[in-house]
């Protein structure tokens, strides 16, 4: 697995093919992504998992929303070559923001947003304003939620089992609530400034057995975006349907 926990990658060319940018969501890290990126490789599909700060082998501090964006914003920047952003759940805020600034700084790299089980918000929405906005739906990621160190928020490690990798085999469930890290909790509250998906082409996946985002305020944000898929698992398809997930970015990069 590749992964980065600064923007220090080298420079690449910038007529190859687009590299696909993994975003992962709140509590995990780049590790997430590993399965994934192991297809990819076997499709010969480029990707780049990136470290939120504070997550996964990132030794920076935790900040926020918008230190998020940035710090994919500057990922970016050092490829030189189009990319694809893929989100997973509060990843998809982080490339709805990282977006709308490469695009307000018109350097316009980014070929496609993939929204995975995500948030897809609008400019000026934030994470708790939507959920709020939408008929309440229970969730079992409600009940693993703990109070973390002061400002974050933690996992409990055998809750967050069923509510996150009710599809995957027990021992990578296990394995990866083992590594799940505290989350900042002004990410849920922060806005997102811009619609990048006004311009950029943008794919919703829809999680059917979700515990984690109901599936039901997932079909309202895959509304908002070009293209719909859904399937048929729980909040981590990257871990449960590899293949299938890996088909979703190699349609969007155009791929047979």
């Amino acid at each position: 697995m590749r992964h980065v926990s600064d923007a220090s990658t080298s420079t690449s060319d910038a007529t190859r093919s687009p590299l696909v940018v993994l975003v992962h969501g709140a509590w995990h890290g780049a590790w997430c992504w590993a399965a994934l990126q192991a297809e990819l490789d076997r499709r010969a599909i480029p990707s780049l998992a990136v470290d939120l700060p504070g997550h996964g082998a990132s030794t920076l501090p935790l900040g926020d929303l918008y230190g998020d964006a940035q710090h994919v914003v500057d990922v970016v920047a050092v490829q030189a070559r189009p990319v694809v952003l893929v989100g997973h759940s509060y990843g998809g805020a982080v490339i709805t923001e990282a977006a709308a600034r490469i695009a307000a700084a018109g350097t316009g790299p980014v070929q496609h947003l993939i929204y995975l089980c995500a948030f897809a918000l609008d400019d000026g929405e934030s994470i708790g304003a939507l959920l709020a906005s939408l008929p309440r739906v229970p969730v079992e990621l409600n009940a693993a939620m703990r109070p973390g160190e002061p400002g974050t928020s933690v996992l409990d490690p055998e809750s967050a089992i069923p509510a996150l990798y009710n599809a995957c085999p027990p021992e990578v469930a296990r394995a990866a609530a083992a590594r799940l890290s505290p989350q900042p909790s002004a990410t849920f509250g922060q806005p997102v400034a811009g619609s990048p998906r006004d311009t950029v082409a943008s794919t919703y996946v829809v999680c059917a057995d979700d515990r984690s985002i109901a599936p039901e305020h997932q079909q309202a944000m895959a509304a908002r975006c070009g293209a719909v898929v859904t399937l048929p698992t729980d909040h981590s398809p990257f871990v449960s349907m590899v293949p299938e997930t890996a088909d979703i970015i190699a349609t969007a990069l155009g791929h047979e």
